[in-house]
């Protein structure tokens, strides 16, 4: 009798042993997470790349989140997120603050973008200089009839000052002079789509893939008013288009192997499919 009880104790020790084992590998199989962070203008395309990259591979779980190129390279200082999502490159002063906290981070370029220039499709102005957005984002154009429009006055948008895309427009449209402080900063890419499509004396600037009927590309020079060209896919690759910049990952290089497979996606033949699907230009 004895050994009988024996028996059964230990089937009952190996039994257990081997489904702690089994739960054990499940949920490790489950602990496959990532989370992304930053940049508007990236994140209609890591939403889309995420979702079918979960797909492919039911282990993993990807959280994409908004809120500005700041807001990620912040996340990836303070640690918060594995990958910060970027419509422009580093600042020193985040490269100082990664380098006190000995984090090194690797730079992925992922796509490229045109910033488009957008108005109310109400109104009949459909191109500007250079320099015309310039004194418009600066406050000395401040009616649409100093540009050939109507007597109204502008209503200028731009993106809140933690965004890639204002400090991308600051730098390379207005050349590094400060915006008016009548511009109203909006906190989304997609709030300004919805304010200028609203707003007839409205003007603002997207990312390509926020383009859509609701609002109006208008054509842009940076030639004096020689060529005017409008924001697309194909004026982006053949080089015509002046407003365009990279779209980039960074992440902490020590989680390499965590994000490695997804990054792999996105670069992959089918991954920059998704970035010519979701509207911007693929680099590979």
């Amino acid at each position: 009798m004895q050994k009988i009880i024996l028996s059964l104790a230990l089937l009952f020790v190996f039994a257990s042993c081997q489904n702690n084992n089994e739960n054990s590998s499940s949920e490790n199989a489950e602990k496959k997470s990532i989370t992304l962070k930053g940049s508007d203008t990236v994140l209609p395309l890591a939403q889309k790349e995420a979702e079918m990259f979960m797909k492919k591979d039911s282990t993993a779980s990807i959280i994409v989140t908004g809120g500005g190129s700041g807001v990620g390279f912040t996340a990836i200082i303070d640690g918060t997120t594995d990958i910060a999502m970027a419509s422009r490159e580093i600042k020193l002063d985040e490269k100082t603050k990664l380098e006190l906290k000995s984090v090194a981070v690797k730079e992925v370029l992922i796509a490229k973008d045109a910033l488009a220039v957008i108005v109310n499709p109400a109104n009949k102005i459909s191109q500007l200089t250079k320099e015309q957005l310039k004194a418009i984002y600066t406050g000395k154009i401040t009616n649409w009839n100093q540009v050939g429009g109507d007597n109204l006055i502008i209503v200028v948008y731009a993106r809140e000052t933690s965004s890639g895309t204002y400090e991308f427009f600051k730098e390379h449209v207005m050349d590094k002079i400060n915006y008016d402080k009548g511009v109203l900063n909006l906190p989304a890419t997609g709030a300004i789509v919805q304010s200028v499509s609203q707003t007839k004396g409205a003007i603002g600037y997207i990312g390509l893939a926020y383009l859509n009927s609701d609002v109006k590309d208008i054509a842009v020079s940076f030639d004096e008013g020689k060529t005017f060209v409008n924001a697309s896919t194909e004026n982006v690759i053949n080089g015509s288009y002046p407003i365009t910049r990279p779209l980039f990952f960074y992440y902490n290089e020590s989680l390499d192997k965590n994000v490695k497979s997804f990054i792999d996606y996105v670069l992959s033949k089918e991954g920059q499919s998704i970035v010519n699907e979701v509207g911007y230009v693929p680099v590979k």
